[in-house]
């Protein structure tokens, strides 16, 4: 156990450091308020303030808005996903947001001793930073007093963050001429974070985004999430995030709130539990540079322990830097591979890391890899083996004997690593 502390620990390290000083906005429903965990939420923001991390709340306030009109006895009305908010929805939306706000704010301020909050002393701000307009009748449908978005006071919510303080926003906007407007949570959080040039967008989502098997999806392009056909519930989240990472919010990220620490884990682990939308893969495989060398060089470290791998010094590496590509994933190298070039080709150096084997990388690699022999039209691809024979079979390759191989190849053969030779002809 101590160990698995210690692991995550120091894995989590490179996070803490580059999440610092850095502005997330988060996103959650009216309905997490309601869960009993929703003290284990606040803890976790309370977390990443202490971290440093500059943090914007937009909280929602849907069920307890129908609960209020429920108790009138009065309708709640919606349509195409957004409520009419009539007069007597209208008081409601304003008592809801008083007490919702009141709650998350007497939440944040605890100190208690034994608690996660223990000497804190949070600074919370909320206040008039959303400037709102009416969306008025579309369609025949008179909205009333259901706003839209017009102006977020970014310098203000800016000078409450550069204090140190977490800023807590309600979907209520208000007008020059003093009227008060029902806004969507959502449409909220994506335009303040387009608003500050937030550096990430996090919804606490009320379920993963799984595909067809249930699976988490763990990464998508926003091109991608327009094919992907949502339940009514994350209708508006997903067109939010499509919203906010073509704007030039860089990461989005929808994360499920009913999963305990769901929120720490996506944001100080590699892989983290939710799903990240991007306007790009955020695991691309590229050509290498000089600044990939040290993550190489810890890449292949183990496997040249092991045997699987002949040893390469930095300065080898450094030299040969433009015959290498790797697959990096979110700023760390998980897989390289080397194609040496003259009148043949010599594939070298094919690694993947343990953590990630068994998604297709290492063929990734070999397809980049006889991609660049075709595109230099060389005849021939080698690559020496001590422990991977069978998978280079498996995709073509033949055994060579020593003698019949070229003679620049044998003057790079080490003998006492009796590596077997394979060669492919490339068409």
């Amino acid at each position: 156990m101590k160990n698995n502390f210690v692991h995550w620990f120091r894995g989590s390290s490179p996070y803490i450091q580059a999440h610092r000083n850095k502005t997330f906005v988060i996103n959650f429903g009216g309905e997490a308020l309601q869960d009993e965990n929703f003290q284990n939420l606040i803890h976790d923001f309370a977390l990443l303030t202490s971290l440093g991390i500059r943090l914007v709340l937009v909280h929602g306030i849907r069920p307890q808005i129908d609960a209020r009109l429920q108790n009138l006895t009065h309708p709640a009305r919606f349509h195409d996903g957004l409520r009419i908010t009539d007069d007597v929805a209208l008081q409601c939306v304003k008592e809801a947001a008083g007490f919702v706000r009141v709650e998350i704010e007497a939440l944040l301020s605890m100190g208690l001793l034994n608690s996660p909050m223990a000497n804190a002393e949070l600074k919370v701000a909320s206040g008039n930073f959303v400037i709102a307009k009416p969306i008025g009748v579309i369609d025949g449908i008179d909205y009333a007093n259901t706003g839209a978005v017009r102006r977020i006071n970014s310098a203000a919510i800016h000078n409450q963050l550069a204090q140190h303080t977490l800023v807590l926003i309600s979907p209520v906007g208000y007008s020059p001429s003093g009227d008060v407007f029902n806004l969507s949570a959502e449409q909220v959080a994506t335009a303040v974070a387009i608003a500050l040039n937030a550096d990430k967008l996090i919804f606490l989502t009320e379920q993963s985004c799984l595909d067809e098997k249930g699976d988490l999806i763990a990464q998508l392009t926003t091109d991608e999430l327009k094919h992907i056909p949502p339940v009514p519930l994350q209708r508006g989240v997903f067109n939010a995030a499509i919203e906010s990472c073509e704007a030039g919010i860089s990461r989005v990220h929808l994360i499920n709130r009913h999963i305990d620490g769901a929120l720490l884990q996506e944001l100080f682990t590699r892989d983290g539990v939710g799903t990240l939308i991007s306007t790009a893969p955020y695991e691309t495989c590229r050509s290498a540079t000089l600044n990939d060398i040290g993550g190489i060089l810890e890449l292949i470290k183990p496997l040249e322990q092991q045997g699987i791998l002949a040893k390469r010094s930095r300065e080898k590496i450094e030299m040969e830097i433009a015959d290498y590509f790797v697959i990096e994933r979110d700023g760390l190298i998980i897989g390289c591979a080397a194609l040496h070039l003259g009148e043949f080709a010599v594939l070298a150096c094919l690694a993947v890391h343990s953590d990630y084997r068994g998604g297709a990388r290492g063929q990734r690699l070999f397809t980049r890899a006889l991609e660049k022999a075709k595109q230099s039209h060389v005849k021939k691809v080698f690559v020496l083996s001590t422990q991977t024979v069978q998978w280079f079979v498996e995709r073509g390759f033949e055994p060579c004997e020593i003698e019949n191989i070229p003679d620049a190849l044998k003057v790079l053969y080490n003998p006492k690593r009796n590596s077997k030779i394979l060669f492919k002809n490339i068409e």
